[in-house]
């Protein structure tokens, strides 16, 4: 399939870069984007297809100009990975997008670069791979950093669409509520199967506290996800201050059960027993 798809781009390349247009005059900076003037590339098809499309390359200037193609975050085949653009013309270069037989339904995102005399230019590109679309997200990894007030956790996105996460936290002490953030939207958005690992910082914990932490994570679409885990906070500053009441208190205590036994051992004589 790739070797086809090689030859049918290639072969349109040697058309489509040998009958290149007149570039309009104006500005002599050279430009790159999908062709017809789209802001960005869209495809869309199901898994295990090839989908193509054409980048224009315009160089309004005055010499030729070489410019290098290159693909990211998807897999995109040029049918000539350096085109030479005459002066005051404009050159369309195909290209695929292979979807592999594994890709999940769903949207997903990708960049065609192309760099020319020390300027790099990005064209996005959108691919939707046709599908049932189905949004989930899972909450996982969730620990406590005692030491340096964090809570540590990972997202990870199980479905087959683009999440937006948000995100809420509660803990509980032995004696209530230690800390209370309610939902809130995350910077951040995750590709389907995408995981990312984030850190929820807590400046402030209790000094000496058994806390069972619930963080909620949620995204349009998909049913709120939970986790929990335990933590056990013990300052040494607050321990030595409880050592010290516990201390003060079993004092206390014995000196009363002294005084108590020294009275009963100085009774009068003859006092009824």
């Amino acid at each position: 399939m790739r070797a086809a798809v090689r030859s049918g781009l290639v072969a349109a390349a040697t058309a489509l870069v040998g009958a290149v247009a007149a570039a309009p005059p104006g500005d002599r900076a050279w430009t790159a984007a999908p062709t017809a003037g789209r802001p960005y590339a869209y495809l869309e098809g199901p898994a295990g297809s090839v989908l193509q499309d054409t980048l224009s390359v315009t160089n309004p200037g005055g010499r030729p100009l070489t410019v290098r193609l290159a693909g990211e975050g998807a897999p995109v085949a040029f049918a000539a990975r350096t085109v030479t653009v005459p002066a005051r013309t404009r050159a369309d270069v195909p290209f695929a997008v292979t979807v592999t037989a594994d890709t999940p339904p769903g949207d997903h995102r990708g960049t065609v670069r192309a760099t020319a005399a020390g300027r790099e230019l990005s064209v996005e590109l959108l691919l939707r791979v046709s599908g049932p679309r189905l949004a989930a997200l899972t909450i996982e990894d969730v620990h406590v950093d005692e030491a340096a007030g964090g809570l540590h956790y990972t997202l990870v996105n199980r479905g087959t669409t683009v999440l937006a996460p948000t995100l809420a936290v509660r803990a509980e002490g032995l004696l209530g509520t230690v800390l209370d953030r309610p939902e809130r939207a995350l910077p951040l958005t995750l590709r389907p199967g995408e995981r990312v690992t984030r850190t929820e910082p807590w400046p402030d914990p209790p000094a000496l506290d058994s806390v069972t932490v619930r963080l909620t994570a949620g995204a349009p679409g998909a049913a709120p996800a939970g986790a929990r885990t335990e933590a056990a906070f013990a300052e040494g500053t607050a321990l030595a201050g409880t050592a010290g009441l516990l201390l003060a208190v079993a004092g206390g205590g014995y000196a009363v059960w002294r005084r108590g036994r020294s009275r009963t051992q100085r009774a009068p004589e003859g006092a009824t027993p």
